[in-house]
């Protein structure tokens, strides 16, 4: 039997577009735009403490972000504590960006892995604020649920370090987030090509955010393409219900009502 569709929502907004990125490590402020547009993404993250506030025109980054059609998702990249996290979102309120906020309490400077217990409180304080939090977290299915407790519009986890380009290394924790949970689950980190993302969507996830796979291509245009067409097709793939693993082959012609010469 099929699996049944359902639009990507969160917190009662739905997205046509499964691919959210980043605007951090691109070339130039153009080539990002670019890179917008040719991955239909709907929803775009920004770093508050890396913004240049002194910045204006073209030298500023929010002048190159089309806000009539991207949704603008604050993260709280460069946090090592809860209270950072959340001082950073209420000024990402207080400028006016948005109060949908990518929750990002990292735990080391060199894994730049998750401190899900800062994570979890972080959530908790801005989810009573009336914040909708999107929370950046390790592939653990009980800190998930712990997420989903705390109010959280959807859940994270990593696929693989920030910025590695390793690719998904646990898809097994991945399913199992996916049925521990009933919130969106958007892999966040770790994507490094086109087939990343497809194996990504593949397994189930509603959605995948991305960065440094697009910014770092050599060229980063033609990259947000192939991934847009690779989410599109893993999100294809999962739904039509692949073929079972088997140890051995298996004809493709059926051999039943041969006759032999």
């Amino acid at each position: 039997m099929s699996i049944q569709d359902k639009p990507f929502t969160i917190a009662g907004v739905t997205f046509n577009s499964r691919l959210i990125l980043g605007t951090g490590k691109y070339p130039s402020h153009d080539i990002m735009k670019r890179c917008h547009e040719s991955s239909g993404t709907e929803m775009v993250t920004v770093a508050v403490r890396r913004l240049d506030l002194k910045a204006t025109g073209e030298a500023s980054l929010m002048n190159w972000i089309d806000r009539n059609r991207l949704r603008l998702l604050p993260n709280t990249a460069l946090c090592y504590t809860a209270e950072d996290a959340v001082r950073t979102c209420r000024l990402a309120e207080e400028l006016g960006m948005s109060k949908w906020v990518k929750l990002e309490v990292l735990g080391d400077e060199k894994t730049l892995y998750p401190d899900v217990e800062e994570t979890v409180k972080a959530a908790r304080i801005l989810v009573k604020e009336g914040f909708t939090v999107l929370p950046y977290t390790s592939d653990d299915p009980i800190t998930a649920r712990k997420l989903e407790d705390a109010g959280c519009a959807a859940v994270m986890p990593l696929g693989a370090p920030i910025g590695s380009g390793l690719g998904i290394r646990n898809p097994h924790n991945i399913r199992l987030i996916l049925e521990t949970v009933k919130v969106p689950v958007i892999v966040d980190a770790g994507v490094g090509t086109a087939s990343d993302a497809a194996i990504a969507m593949e397994l189930g996830v509603e959605a995948v955010l991305m960065n440094t796979a697009i910014a770092g291509a050599q060229d980063p245009v033609r990259m947000a393409v192939a991934m847009k067409k690779a989410v599109e097709a893993g999100r294809d793939a999962y739904l039509s219900g692949r073929i079972p693993r088997k140890a051995y082959g298996s004809a493709s012609s059926p051999l039943e009502g041969l006759v032999d010469p």
